[in-house]
């Protein structure tokens, strides 16, 4: 498959990073000579030096010729027209990255008008993790995902005590027939394997047949519990503050965002409805305890600095609230948000990679997938005799360790694999895995015919 990537900034080169573990062509575009030179020297795509607008360029890789083109600079207007030209030149499907609030309004005129196939924007993908997580906790009763025969159910351990101090290997003496296919501790979701010991403060995600789910989501859910979501204090009124505060307003929330830039107060205050803007500096507590910090029920923060969103989901936590939530892009950071005792930490580079994957690899092949707390993927594929997993026991086949295989459909029945277990062609596998490891999956799970998971 022919994908041609125009744009290699921190979107471009991860989206790269993952194409190249398969068996895909990938040519990148870039105005920055350093830029294609850095990418020349790391990785093994072919690189040109140019400007994605022009039409010289796009005949000169051959557009016609390609599967996919992702638009990703970092101007919107650059990506839809880069976008459009490649389709009117003959790129089967094209992706753009668009971000902005005043394009948003109107994307369905944009894709259908200029024939823009997919549109990602990572504010947006990760405003809407954000917000399943703060509102879908508190309307959903049950908190089961359902695929075929196979249900998810996420609860807390604390509901079944028997369960806390138990490593992996003996989970299924006290829920036979069901498997622990993640954990979410301290605001990181953590992949488990079997010398994983399960803490009180978890919440644990299990997978299993959908009547023995239910009859244990009766028992480990209390009806009524989460009714109580009434105010949310968001720091940083940039795009992602900006489409989270439209929504929490929207489903009736009282949301107050802090903003440290006057001008954009005005912005915000003239487009979002039912939300109090606050022009401040977020990082003095004096401030914050002045709007009522103390009482809000989830405080996010969504600044362009990492370190500053940490900072202050720390401080939220010293406060007493319940739920914290930090935007943070650097992966590097991510073990400090478990140290921190932040509820939940996302990463919206992982999950707009995720989402753009799935439309270029996972048409055929990939039946369904579900993020889990914005930070995993489980998903079901279609096995083929083609793949390099086939009749192999599970535990021979050395997947990183944050990927784990829970469940597998075969005909009508549903089998919870143990290390034994081997995949038949025609297998519908549900597979477990952390974002950061999708790309090293799918170059591990390749084979000397240049296999790849995903297929063509």
């Amino acid at each position: 498959m022919k994908v041609a990537i125009i744009g290699a900034g921190k979107l471009g080169t991860k989206v790269i990073e993952a194409l190249l573990g398969g068996d895909h062509s990938v040519t990148v575009v870039d105005c920055e000579q350093s830029v294609i030179d850095k990418l020349s020297f790391h990785m093994d795509v072919m690189t040109i030096q140019g400007d994605g607008r022009e039409v010289r360029t796009l005949k000169e890789i051959g557009i016609s010729g390609f599967d996919f083109l992702l638009a990703s600079t970092d101007s919107d207007e650059k990506n839809i027209v880069i976008a459009s030209f490649a389709k009117q030149l003959g790129c089967r499907q094209v992706i753009a990255r668009v971000r902005d609030p005043e394009h948003l309004r109107q994307l369905e005129f944009i894709k259908d008008t200029l024939g823009i196939n997919y549109i990602v924007n990572p504010d947006n993908v990760i405003t809407s993790e954000i917000y399943k997580y703060l509102v879908e906790k508190y309307t959903l009763g049950n908190g089961i995902f359902t695929s075929g025969k196979a249900s998810l159910l996420e609860f807390k351990v604390a509901k079944m005590p028997k369960l806390i101090g138990l490593p992996m290997t003996q989970f299924r003496s006290v829920l036979p027939g069901m498997l622990a296919t993640a954990i979410s501790r301290n605001g990181k979701v953590i992949v488990p394997h079997g010398d994983t010991i399960i803490e009180a403060g978890d919440s644990i995600y299990v997978i299993g047949e959908r009547e023995p789910i239910l009859k244990l989501s009766e028992k480990v859910h209390v009806k009524g519990k989460y009714t109580d979501l009434q105010k949310v204090m968001i720091i940083g009124g940039g795009k992602t503050g900006f489409y989270l505060a439209q929504r929490l307003s929207e489903f009736g929330i009282s949301v107050k965002i802090v903003e440290e830039s006057e001008e954009r107060c005005h912005y915000l205050t003239e487009n979002l409805q039912n939300v109090m803007v606050l022009h401040g500096d977020a990082t003095d507590t004096t401030f914050l305890e002045d709007e009522n910090l103390d009482e809000m029920d989830a405080f996010v923060t969504t600044t362009g600095f990492d370190e500053e969103n940490l900072l202050l989901a720390l401080i939220a936590k010293q406060h007493g609230i319940e739920d914290v939530i930090a935007k943070v892009s650097r992966d590097s950071y991510t073990a400090l948000t478990s140290a921190m005792g932040i509820d939940i930490a996302l990463n919206p580079l992982d999950i707009s990679v995720s989402n753009i994957l799935r439309f270029i690899q996972g048409s055929k092949r990939i039946v369904s997938t579900h993020l889990i707390q914005g930070q995993a993927e489980l998903m079901e594929i279609r096995a083929t005799d083609r793949m390099a997993i086939m009749n192999t026991p599970l535990k021979e086949l050395h997947l990183p360790n944050d990927v784990l295989i829970v469940a597998i459909h075969r005909g009508k029945d549903l089998i919870i694999p143990s290390g034994d277990t081997e995949i038949q062609e025609d297998d519908r596998i549900i597979i477990m895995s952390l974002l950061t490891e999708i790309p090293v999956l799918e170059k591990l799970l390749r084979n000397k015919k240049g296999f790849h998971l995903f297929g063509k």
